[in-house]
C-alpha cells in the first residue's frame, strides 16, 4: 500500500477539523474587529462632516436671519396687516418666525440636532432637503441623490475602466520594450498628469466645441431630448466623449508609468531569471511571476478608482454642466443644503469603508503572504 492510499490516523481527522475551526474563528474575529474599526471611522467622519457643514452651528444663525428677513418682507407686503400697531406687528412677526424655526428644527440646540443628524445618517435616513428638490418634485434627500447617481456612474465608470485597462496593457507592452522610443515618450509625458481633469476639460471644450464645433459644450443630452431610444443614446454618447477624454488624458500617462515601473521591478527578480533559464515562455513568466505579485497594487488602484464612481468631480462636472453627484454637492454647498451634503458624505464613507474591508479579503486571496487574522508568515 502506497503512502497516498494509507488511511488517516484515528486522530488526524479531528486535528484537521480543529484546525479548520480555528482558522474560521480567526477570520470571523478579524472581520468583526475590522468592521467595528471601520464603523467607528465612519461615525467620526460623518459627525465631523455635520460639524463642518454647519460651521459649528453658525449656519443656523444664517438660516434664522433669512427666516426673519422673509417673514418681514411678507408682512410688509400684506395689505391685511397694515392697520396693526408696531407692537402687534412685532408679536405677529415673532410668532411667524418661531413657527418657521420649529418647522426647520431650529428651535432646538445645534448639538442636540447634530446627534440626531448623525443617528439618522448612519441608518441612511437622510431626511428632507430645505431648498433643493428632485426632478420628480420630492424633497427627500435619498431621491435627490439617486437621481444624480446614474449620470456620475456613467461618466466615471466609462472613464475609470477605460483608464485602467488601457494603462495596464500599455504598461505591460512597455515593460517588454524597456528603453524604446514609446517608453521614453510615456516617461516624458508623465508630468502632464499633474494638471487636473477640469483643466484638460476646458482645453478640450475650447478646441473641439468652440473652435471646431465637433462636440457639445456640456450637459448630458441635447435639448429637447430625442424621443427615440437610439437617438437619445447617441446624444448621451456625444456629450460623454469630452468629459471622458478629460479624465483619461489627465491620468493616463502617470498610470501607465506607475504600472510599468512595478512590472519592471518584478521582471528583474532572480526567480524571473531562473524561470527564463528553465525555458518558460514570456507569456507564462508574465502571468505567473510578474502579474501575480503586482495584483495587490493593481486591485488597490481599481478599487480606489471605483470609489470615485460614487463621488464624481465637483469642478469637472461643473465645467461640463454634467448633472451628477459632484455638481449636486457644489450646488448644495452654495446654498448651505446640509442634509444633501451630509447624505453625499455618508454614502461615500460607507462605500470607502466597504471597499477597504473587501480589499483585505481580496489581498488574502491573491497574495499568499497575507494571512487574515494572524501574524504567521505575513501581514495581518
Amino acid at each position: 500500500m502506497t503512502e497516498a492510499t494509507l488511511p488517516l490516523q484515528p486522530g488526524a481527522e479531528s486535528v484537521e477539523r480543529v484546525q479548520a475551526q480555528s482558522a474560521l474563528m480567526r477570520v470571523v474575529k478579524y472581520s468583526s474587529l475590522r468592521l467595528f474599526a471601520l464603523f467607528i471611522t465612519v461615525v467620526i467622519g460623518v459627525y465631523l462632516t455635520i460639524m463642518i457643514a454647519n460651521m459649528g452651528g453658525y449656519v443656523d444663525d444664517i438660516k434664522r436671519g433669512y427666516i426673519r428677513e422673509q417673514v418681514a418682507l411678507s408682512i410688509g407686503f400684506d395689505p391685511t396687516l397694515k392697520d396693526l400697531t408696531a407692537e402687534e406687528r412685532q408679536a405677529y412677526m415673532s410668532q411667524r418666525v418661531a413657527l418657521q424655526e420649529k418647522k426647520m428644527g431650529l428651535d432646538q440646540p445645534f448639538m442636540v440636532r447634530s446627534f440626531r443628524y448623525l443617528s439618522g445618517a448612519l441608518i441612511l435616513d437622510l431626511g428632507w432637503a430645505d431648498n433643493m428638490i428632485s426632478d420628480s418634485g420630492s424633497r427627500q434627500v435619498r431621491l435627490i441623490i439617486l437621481e444624480r447617481l446614474p449620470a456620475t456612474l456613467l461618466l466615471f465608470a466609462t472613464a475609470q475602466f477605460l483608464l485602467f485597462f488601457v494603462s495596464l496593457f500599455v504598461a505591460l507592452a512597455l515593460s517588454r520594450n524597456y528603453g524604446s522610443v514609446l517608453d521614453r515618450v510615456i516617461l516624458a509625458l508623465a508630468p502632464t498628469s499633474a494638471a487636473p481633469s477640469w483643466f484638460y476639460g476646458l482645453f478640450l471644450i475650447l478646441v473641439f466645441s468652440a473652435l471646431f464645433g465637433l462636440f457639445p459644450f456640456g450637459g448630458l443630452v441635447s435639448a429637447p431630448p430625442p424621443d427615440s431610444i437610439i437617438h437619445y443614446s447617441l446624444s448621451v454618447l456625444n456629450h460623454l466623449i469630452l468629459p471622458v477624454a478629460a479624465i483619461v488624458v489627465s491620468a493616463i500617462f502617470l498610470s501607465i508609468y506607475s504600472s510599468r515601473t512595478f512590472f519592471l521591478i518584478y521582471s528583474s527578480e532572480d526567480y524571473v531569471e531562473m524561470a527564463r533559464a528553465k525555458g518558460l515562455s514570456d507569456r507564462a513568466i508574465e502571468r505567473r511571476y510578474i502579474l501575480r505579485p503586482t495584483l495587490p497594487t493593481i486591485v488597490t488602484g481599481l478599487a480606489l478608482g471605483i470609489i470615485t464612481l460614487w463621488t464624481g468631480s465637483i469642478v469637472l462636472e461643473t465645467v461640463f454642466n454634467w448633472p451628477g453627484l459632484g455638481r449636486l454637492f457644489y450646488l448644495a454647498s452654495n446654498i448651505f443644503e446640509i442634509p444633501v451634503i451630509v447624505g453625499s458624505t455618508v454614502i461615500y464613507a460607507y462605500l470607502l469603508a466597504i471597499t477597504v474591508f473587501f480589499l483585505d479579503i481580496v489581498y488574502a486571496l491573491i497574495d499568499p503572504r497575507v494571512k487574515v487574522g494572524g501574524n504567521e508568515g505575513g501581514r495581518t
